[in-house]
């Protein structure tokens, strides 16, 4: 991607926007945006639960405490499957490696779009969410190192379990935005901005928090 590529992603995609659990905001605000690596990290949870919460799906949400610490919640991981994985992965990946590919990363949606097809999706439209809504250019300015960008819904292998590697994912400069620009519509060229292990800083880049259920602002923290 080139400068004035990321000119026009930017554009387009002026807002980037992560689901968090319900009541998260005032940890986040005080810790950063951590990837469930770097909570887990921040926590100091012993091996053997990490390596529960961290290399195997999560079919519900976990909570995680630690010695003077606030409640933390890892989000559940129902979009995805071991079995849909094993369809989407190479031979080389387990759904294990591709677990902790995820999990040492802080995501975002870069449209409203694809955050409401989260929110409002069976297993989350009944539930309130904290929601972040990003500027896009101060988080890339401030982080352009440590971000990934990918063309798909890493964490999602249903209905259909669509190939991947570790390859899907690319920094900003190697990002094929000509191919996807072909292909896509203006705000789905890019469908995840990723951040490597976390965003300490994120309360500098925050717009607006709100609280969500499905697409409805129940009210606004920030």
């Amino acid at each position: 991607m080139t400068e004035s590529e990321l000119e026009e992603l930017i554009g387009n995609c002026p807002t980037l926007y992560h689901m968090a659990e319900r009541g998260s905001w005032p940890s986040i605000r005080q810790y950063g945006l951590l990837s469930t690596s770097a909570l887990l990290d921040h926590y100091a949870v012993d091996p053997q639960r990490r390596a529960e919460i961290e290399s195997r799906h999560r079919p519900e949400s976990v909570e995680v405490t630690g010695d003077g610490l606030p409640r933390a919640v890892v989000r559940d991981q129902i979009p995805m499957s071991d079995t849909g994985l094993k369809r989407a992965l190479p031979e080389r990946l387990s759904p294990m490696d591709w677990y902790e590919l995820l999990n040492a990363k802080a995501f975002f949606w870069l449209s409203e779009t694809r955050l409401h097809k989260l929110t409002n999706a069976k297993a989350y439209r009944d539930h309130e969410h904290d929601v972040l809504e990003v500027d896009t250019r101060s988080l890339i300015e401030a982080h352009k190192d440590a971000i990934w960008l990918c063309p798909i819904n890493s964490g999602c292998t249903k209905p259909m379990p669509h190939p991947r590697d570790e390859t899907i994912f690319a920094r900003i400069s190697d990002y094929p935005y000509v191919h996807w620009r072909q292909r896509r519509a203006r705000t789905e060229r890019v469908v995840e901005l990723a951040v490597d292990y976390s965003v300490n800083d994120i309360q500098d880049h925050v717009r607006r928090v709100v609280v969500k259920r499905g697409t409805e602002v129940l009210s606004v923290l920030e």
